[in-house]
């Protein structure tokens, strides 16, 4: 059961991980489009844009998985109030994700509305989010 347990576990971290390195990537792409001045550049940018939403969505998804079956599998480990400030979080940052495949959309249809500098502060986000969730996993303080 141990060596399930690990499995599970190490899966999920690893795809946390790679989620995040989209969730922070992303965005940053965002910021150098809204500067872009010209259409190559822009066409490029949509381009990584687009590709990158479209690998880091099944990451996303593998990542709550193994967190689910952790949950599922192993409930006496993951119980408590964090747990629920830990799922409020993760629905936040999925609402996040899919908040940046609109906004992808916005760029690709040019209908981009904000500024490199609203992008910027969009993108410190998943910074705070992971944050937080990691004060939760590791101190369990409620």
């Amino acid at each position: 059961m141990f060596f399930f347990y690990s499995i599970l576990k190490i899966l999920h971290i690893f795809f946390v991980i790679s989620w995040f390195a989209g969730l922070f990537y992303l965005p940053r792409i965002f910021v150098n489009h809204a500067m872009a001045e010209d259409a190559a550049t822009r066409e490029r940018l949509g381009l990584m844009e687009a590709k990158l939403y479209r690998f880091m969505t099944p990451i996303g998804v593998l990542a709550i998985a193994f967190g689910l079956g952790l949950w599922i599998f192993f409930p006496g480990m993951f119980s408590g109030g964090w747990l629920h400030a830990k799922t409020a979080l993760v629905a936040g940052l999925a609402g996040y994700h899919f908040y940046c495949g609109r906004l992808l959309r916005d760029f690709a249809a040019g209908r981009n509305r904000r500024t490199h500098v609203w992008y910027r502060v969009f993108n410190e986000m998943p910074v705070l989010a992971l944050l937080a969730v990691l004060a939760l996993v590791v101190a369990k303080p409620f």
